[in-house]
């Protein structure tokens, strides 16, 4: 008879963690352990945590999904996030303020004039006028969003700018590691670590679709230096003869972790609710870490001198 494999909590009471509490990781200590469910010895562990320097009133119950170890890496993703944070949040000085709104000789007739010009326009025009600055206003009022970049992977980036654009150097392709088999690997790491049917689990399959139907519609329009561009048309036209291949059958990690990096632009012209942004941006980090601890498995990829043909074509188009 097989034996029967016992779900050990992965933190244990007065273990101190680091645990996020919205988009920031604060040093914690675990009070207590329960299961999800209590009736199913399989389900996850909750953990109820105490923040450190803060009253016991915010003491709570979390997944395991929000609790890290106290490792430096971790330590150094605290410190990263607190500055991100305070940056995003840094108000205008009140002197700047001041001076924007003083006003110079000559600016009331401005002022009258602009007021006279806009009451001369129909009232359909200044209605879509005004809907029109609402949406701007709300557009730019959207919370920013700060998924941090390993720093191993801001170096394998840097460097991917500098072959490309300074070195006139390609990406090989078709990649050994495409990205439709990392994100199946990463499946393959991260879901046996999550419930079956459980939110989490359900959150990290959307996450890795999402990442495919994102990567393989923004590669041609986002993701690709100019020089790259010529070799993006050839492999189109390659792929366009096998059915069902994708640009996730040929690009790798260099234009996956640019996908990465340019999320938060495109999660700010979505509809997303900030706890869905949080979510969100919490699988980013894990994935990112993922990648990066196994960089050696994933970036590889020789970079090849281009030709003088393609050169001379890259420039001409």
């Amino acid at each position: 008879m097989p034996a029967v494999r016992s779900n050990q909590p992965a933190f244990n009471k007065d273990d101190k963690v680091l645990c996020f509490h919205g988009e920031l990781l604060y040093e914690a200590k675990i009070l207590d352990t329960r299961l999800s469910m209590p009736s199913d010895p399989a389900s996850a562990h909750q953990y109820r945590v105490h923040y450190k320097g803060w009253k016991n009133t915010w003491d709570d119950w979390v997944p395991g999904e929000r609790i890290r170890k106290p490792t430096e890496e971790n330590k150094d993703l605290a410190r990263t996030l607190q500055r991100e944070y305070t940056t995003s949040t840094k108000k205008p000085s009140t002197s700047s303020a001041t001076k924007s709104h003083k006003k110079k000789p000559g600016d009331e007739d401005s002022t009258r004039a602009s007021e006279e010009r806009q009451n001369s326009l129909p009232a359909t025009s200044r209605k879509r006028g005004r809907e029109d600055l609402d949406k701007e206003e709300a557009y730019i009022s959207r919370p920013e969003v700060h998924i941090p970049c390993p720093d191993a992977i801001k170096a394998i980036l840097v460097d991917d700018w500098e072959h490309i654009t300074k070195n006139l150097e390609l990406v090989t392709l078709p990649s050994k590691k495409p990205v439709n088999v990392i994100l199946d690997e990463y499946w393959a790491f991260e879901s046996v670590r999550r419930p079956r049917a459980s939110a989490d689990y359900d959150l990290l399959e959307e996450t890795i679709a999402g990442l495919r139907e994102y990567f393989d519609k923004c590669l041609g329009r986002i993701l690709l230096y100019v020089f790259e561009r010529e070799q993006y048309h050839e492999q189109r036209r390659q792929w366009a003869k096998e059915d069902g291949k994708s640009a996730g059958d040929v690009y790798g990690s260099e234009h996956l972790m640019r996908l990465i990096v340019k999320l938060p632009e495109l999660i700010a012209q979505t509809n997303m609710d900030p706890q869905s942004i949080q979510r969100l941006r919490e699988e980013m980090i894990k994935f990112s870490t993922w990648i990066a601890k196994n960089q050696a498995l994933y970036f590889f990829a020789p970079y090849e001198p281009a030709s003088q043909e393609y050169i001379e074509k890259a420039r001409t188009n």
